[in-house]
């Protein structure tokens, strides 16, 4: 038996790559087969037909995602979005929680530890986090807004320590200037009037964003840098809702990606293709999960 690759079979049945994948994923491709993450279709597979009858739509991922968080569905893709997000967005920003106490808090609500001394704010901000992807799933379609964003910070800050800090201001611009790689970030008396000016000009057009449109917000929210602390994990839980809202496969930026993430951000202006690459390789781990689940893209 012959097999033949999703490209080619795209060219013989006269439509689009996307149409292949979601025929396979569907079921609907007799003697198709996955190997790692490729499909492997029969040459002689008909192209399934339309049928004349109005059919179901095809579920989308932020619908599954909204589906199994109100089911509270085990092992799916909302409990590995939960975990590997929250792990590793925390953990860029220092967190000192391992990838299992993580999961272990998001599916008892406790933690484990034996002879070992644990940062109070790292548990806060990991159990607030898994809240603030269920307001990013809940509310992925809305418009981006200062006021979500602010709910999102404060969400996310809510309970630690610095929420007790009078010069630290949860759920509100900061009040000391700050910085970010070593570089300045735009002054707190100026803050409010450049974040008005990013999402007037992001919402502008509302009809559809692109991949490089999300991370030249993300870029660009970041050298604000709007919040005294909590900036990269608010910026990243952005990018996953729009991407979420406009039919893009989102991604996690996973430690080994760090650096380079890091280095695209700051060279964005000069060289786009750093953070685009950077993101395209996680977003590529991200369609793992998702061939791994059935869940077309």
């Amino acid at each position: 038996m012959k097999y033949l690759l999703v490209a080619e079979m795209a060219k013989k049945w006269n439509v689009s790559e996307r149409s292949v994948r979601n025929y396979c994923a569907q079921g609907r491709v007799n003697g198709a087969f996955l190997t790692g993450k490729t499909w492997n279709i029969p040459d002689n597979a008909e192209k399934p037909e339309r049928a004349n009858k109005k059919m179901q739509p095809l579920k989308t991922l932020l619908t599954i995602l909204q589906e199994q968080k109100a089911g509270r569905y085990p092992g799916g893709i909302y409990h590995k979005t939960q975990i590997d997000l929250t792990y590793n967005s925390n953990h860029i920003e220092g967190s000192r929680l391992t990838h299992d106490q993580t999961r272990y808090i998001f599916e008892t609500n406790t933690i484990q530890a034996e002879n070992e001394v644990m940062n109070v704010d790292d548990i806060i901000e990991t159990a607030n986090h898994f809240r603030c992807i269920d307001m990013i799933i809940d509310r992925a379609k809305a418009v981006m807004t200062e006021k979500f964003i602010k709910e999102l910070h404060l969400t996310l800050k809510n309970g630690t320590s610095d929420s007790r800090k009078n010069r630290f201001a949860v759920g509100d611009y900061k009040r000391l200037p700050n910085e970010v790689g070593g570089m300045n970030t735009v002054l707190p008396e100026e803050t409010a009037d450049h974040m008005k000016a990013l999402l007037k000009a992001y919402n502008a057009n509302k009809e559809k964003k692109t991949f490089e449109d999300i991370l030249d917000f993300h870029v660009n929210f970041e050298r604000i840098h709007p919040f005294q602390d909590g900036n990269g994990r608010i910026g990243r839980l952005i990018m996953f809702k729009e991407c979420l809202n406009y039919h893009i496969v989102p991604f996690i930026i996973e430690d080994d990606l760090k650096l380079f993430y890091y280095r695209g951000l700051k060279e964005w202006n000069n060289e786009k293709g750093y953070l685009m690459d950077t993101c395209l390789t996680a977003q590529d781990r991200y369609k793992s999960c998702l061939d791994y689940f059935r869940i077309a893209y």
